[in-house]
Parts: C-alpha cells; sequence; structure tokens
C-alpha cells in the first residue's frame, strides 16, 4: 500500500515542484513572467487503474530524462513511427504516459495508434479507461492483461526498477 500513497503523493507534487524549479530559473525579478509564460502541464494520465496509473506516471520521468530511449521504445515494440512519438510528444496535452498509452492500447487492439490518439483527442473525459472501453477493452480482460504486460516488457528492456507491488499481470 505505501508504494501507490507515495506514487500518488509524488504525482500531486511534481507539477509544484517543476514551477518551484521555474520561478527559481528566472530569477526574483522575473517570477510572474515565468509563472504566466509556463506551459500547461499534460493532463495527467489516468487509466482507471492504480497499476498502470502509477506506471504511466514514472513513464512520463522515464522519457523526461530520456527521450530518446521513449522515442526508440514506442517506435520499435509498438510499431509507431519515431517522428509520430516525437512529433506527438510537442502536442500540447500529450505526455509521454498519453503516448504510451495510446499506442500501447493500440496495438492490443489491433489498431494503429494514430486512430487511438483520434479517439483521445475526440473525447477523453472518462480518462484512458473511457477510451479502452471504446476499443472494447475492459479491465482484467485479455486485452487489458496484454497491455500492462507489455508495460512490464518496456521496464525490463529500460532495466527500470518497479515498485514494490509490480505485478504485470
Amino acid at each position: 500500500m505505501k508504494p501507490l500513497w507515495l506514487a500518488a503523493a509524488l504525482a500531486l507534487a511534481l507539477p509544484a515542484i517543476a514551477a518551484a524549479r521555474q520561478d527559481g530559473e528566472a530569477g526574483q525579478g522575473g517570477q510572474a513572467e515565468a509563472v504566466a509564460a509556463a506551459p500547461t502541464p499534460a493532463p495527467w494520465p489516468s487509466a482507471g487503474d492504480p497499476w498502470v496509473d502509477v506506471r504511466l506516471a514514472d513513464i512520463n520521468l522515464y522519457a523526461e530524462r530520456y527521450p530518446a530511449s521513449f522515442a526508440d521504445e514506442v517506435s520499435r515494440y509498438y510499431s509507431v513511427p519515431r517522428a509520430y512519438v516525437v512529433a506527438m510528444l510537442e502536442q500540447p496535452g500529450w505526455s509521454a504516459g498519453n503516448v504510451y498509452m495510446a499506442c500501447a492500447l493500440a496495438r492490443v487492439v489491433g489498431q494503429p495508434c494514430r486512430a487511438v490518439v483520434r479517439e483521445w483527442s475526440r473525447d477523453h473525459q472518462q480518462g484512458w479507461l473511457g477510451v479502452a472501453r471504446r476499443f472494447g477493452v475492459e479491465p482484467d480482460s485479455a486485452p487489458y492483461r496484454r497491455l500492462r504486460q507489455g508495460i512490464g516488457d518496456s521496464y525490463q528492456r529500460w532495466a527500470r526498477p518497479q515498485p514494490a507491488d509490480a505485478n504485470p499481470g
């Protein structure tokens, strides 16, 4: 239970930490301009599954530090052109976790990533769970278990440790 609580607390603190870092970089006289000019953070990826949500938040951190490795992973293992992954990361509202989830969901439903991106862009009021359901993927279904397994596989390729509750299946 502690790893999920800790991840949730970290998720809530990240925007404040980033804003504080930007304020510090802007200097005393430019704080108001830095806050006004700061881009709106991308919507937090929500899959309706705490296990997946924790990993999507961590994928955001991983991609920030290793953008080339992230783009290579999605391109290679989710059959998405690398340029498309890079372009999506530059779009407002598209975090690495969102890009990863769109392409991972696309793979398990046999659709191109662009189809899932269009569906998310059309309506994401119910988060990734709502988008997944529109593609016929329910929690605890075989496709959803494959999606979770794919996340675990990415972590292994990245040699990235998973939280103590790591159990992709």
